[in-house]
């Protein structure tokens, strides 16, 4: 029962360390985190657009932010790495922020979703699946769902672990929109199939 509940402890501080670095490093681009617990060191790896501002001027930055963690959440020995994301295009809390941007400019959430679905396949990606849950339509209308997707994305088993999925909020005037995105980066290996580019179709390519 003790390990069961270490386990359980570990998960808890892993999210809230989680919760608290999208919520302060959100203007340094902030698009997810890896925490690595070993018997010397707790291992954070940040991956954000920009490192400068979670660095700072000389490491002051980042010494706030380690000195923060430690004392906040009673981590030993934090340690922190700052990774600079290679294709915003294949962070799915990237597209779903600015997909939940795009909304709240009262842009067309159709549009939108096969615009954000294009270049998401067009930077390689093996699968990828938008989903739009909320009031999407003016005032008065009733909260529908908007889904579109293409490619290989797995809903069962051990492979789901392999999709990479993120959830954001968007708050236009006319009510909540709940935006998830899941995303198969590209050289993603399954055990039970092969996956191969996807070739988009002209109706998702023409979306702009």
């Amino acid at each position: 029962m003790a390990i069961e509940e270490s386990f359980i402890s570990d998960s808890i501080i892993k999210l809230r360390i989680s919760t608290y670095l999208q919520s302060v490093l959100s203007r340094a681009g902030f698009s997810r985190v890896e925490i690595q617990k070993t018997p010397v060191m707790t291992r954070i790896t940040v991956h954000v657009t920009n490192p400068g501002r979670v660095i700072g001027r000389g490491g002051d930055t980042i010494n706030k932010l380690t000195e923060d963690i430690r004392n906040r959440f009673r981590v030993e020995n934090p340690q922190i790495n700052v990774v600079e994301v290679e294709n915003q295009n294949l962070e799915p809390r990237l597209v779903a922020k600015n997909i939940t941007n795009m909304l709240e400019r009262g842009l067309n959430p159709r549009r939108i979703l096969y615009s954000s679905l294009k270049d998401i396949m067009s930077a390689g990606a093996l699968g990828a699946e938008i989903i739009a849950s909320g009031k999407l339509a003016a005032k008065g209308a009733r909260a529908r769902s908007m889904k579109v997707r293409l490619g290989y994305i797995p809903k069962a088993g051990n492979v789901t672990k392999l999709v990479d999925e993120a959830s954001v909020a968007a708050y236009p005037k006319y009510g909540a929109i709940g935006v998830t995105v899941r995303i198969v980066k590209p050289g993603t290996k399954f055990p039970d199939r092969e996956t191969k580019k996807v070739e988009i179709p002209k109706s998702v390519a023409a979306a702009t």
